[in-house]
């Protein structure tokens, strides 16, 4: 085996998943991968269960909403780590917001329940084969999802203040 690093990590994600991966960058040395969001669940159990890899430890899981993308305007981010390597990878994967489903990797990471959970809360992503998928953070009569950028920041019509003071 070569050096683990960047380059060994992407190379082995490349041939397995050679169809799946849309897209890679190092951003600040973190290598981040675009997947297709199809092949979350195995290329999660692939990374877990990798000999050498060994990236056993879900740092975090969150969703991401690009309301300009069309098509792909949410994203699931997932942060994974290999102690034993010491080497970080970051999955992106997006849908539309028309059908945001993605699998989900619970069966595999237990820890990725309650973040799966709370970005369905805030973002609405289904999570397909989640054992128990409901509001975790906010009450259950919530006909929206406050994460998204559906809403204008400010009240448009407030007359009280005067926008020149804020360089607008």
């Amino acid at each position: 085996m070569s050096e683990l690093n960047n380059a060994y990590l992407l190379k082995e994600l490349q041939e397995q998943f050679a169809d799946a991966i849309l897209s890679s960058e190092e951003p600040y040395g973190m290598l981040t991968i675009v997947l297709h969001k199809n092949q979350i669940l195995s290329c999660v159990q692939y990374l877990k269960d990798h000999p050498q890899l060994k990236m056993q430890f879900l740092t975090d899981l969150c969703g991401v909403h690009f309301p300009d993308q069309k098509g792909s305007e949410l994203c699931v981010v997932y942060h994974l780590h290999s102690f034993i390597n010491n080497i970080r990878l970051r999955i992106k994967c997006f849908m539309s917001a028309e059908n945001p489903q993605i699998d989900s990797i619970e069966s595999v990471f237990g820890a990725a329940n309650w973040q799966e959970r709370e970005t369905f809360d805030f973002y609405g992503i289904e999570f397909l084969g989640h054992p128990n998928l409901k509001r975790i953070l906010n009450v259950d009569e919530m006909d929206y999802f406050p994460m998204r950028k559906e809403y204008p920041l400010e009240d448009q019509t407030r007359t009280d203040k005067d926008d020149t003071y804020f360089g607008r």
